[in-house]
């Protein structure tokens, strides 16, 4: 297959346009053109076609593996997720992963870490805040440690109810408003109850 004709984009900056005498248009990186040594009038074999398009292929995965990581923190498994969304392969985009890991642009503890510290500061218990973990494809073995972000259960529970009674006394139709609200935000029963009882000087019935 020859090659009629080589240009740069005008359009997306580093992209440069292959075109081939069949009509066919590859679209490649700057790498590929020097890896490959490609001019005008080149003739093209299908291996060396073969190649150039899996290569390309690549560069491009990998290019949208880093404006998606440019736009916001995400774990790794969520980044190959996206990627395979739009198109990529399960071996593109776990190249492409493994690619911003090794230079320090995906950090799955770093960014466990900062969702523990970004959902406790919101008020989420342990339960809720683990929830968010495997919603956003946090490996399970980086849990424990991300957890220690968070600050105790009882002092994220007397914060919350301290700020809604201002010193009163609830009644019981308001005691399990706040419970309610404090076990759907994921902080266990038993502190919970526990922090109402000191708060409130009353016992709380289970």
């Amino acid at each position: 297959m020859w090659i009629e004709r080589i240009e740069a984009s005008k359009h997306k900056r580093g992209r440069i346009l292959v075109f081939l005498e069949d009509g066919t248009l590859l679209k490649i990186t700057e790498q590929e053109l020097l890896d490959f040594g490609l001019r005008a009038g080149d003739c093209l074999d299908e291996e060396t076609l073969r190649r150039l398009k899996a290569a390309a292929g690549v560069s491009d995965v990998k290019a949208a593996a880093a404006d998606l990581i440019g736009r916001r923190a995400m774990s790794r498994a969520s980044l190959e997720k996206k990627l395979r969304e739009k198109g990529a392969s399960g071996d593109e985009a776990r190249y492409a992963a493994e690619w911003l890991e090794a230079i320090g642009a995906i950090d799955d503890a770093a960014y466990a870490a900062a969702l523990v510290r970004h959902y406790a500061g919101r008020g989420y218990g342990p339960a809720r805040i683990r929830e968010k973990l495997y919603e956003k494809g946090v490996p399970r073995e980086l849990w424990e440690e991300a957890m220690e972000e968070a600050p105790g259960d009882e002092a994220q529970i007397e914060a919350f109810l301290t700020s809604r009674l201002r010193g009163r006394v609830p009644d019981e139709k308001e005691k399990k408003r706040l419970v309610d609200a404090l076990l759907r935000r994921g902080y266990p029963w038993g502190e919970v109850k526990s922090v109402m009882g000191r708060l409130t000087q009353t016992d709380f019935e289970d």
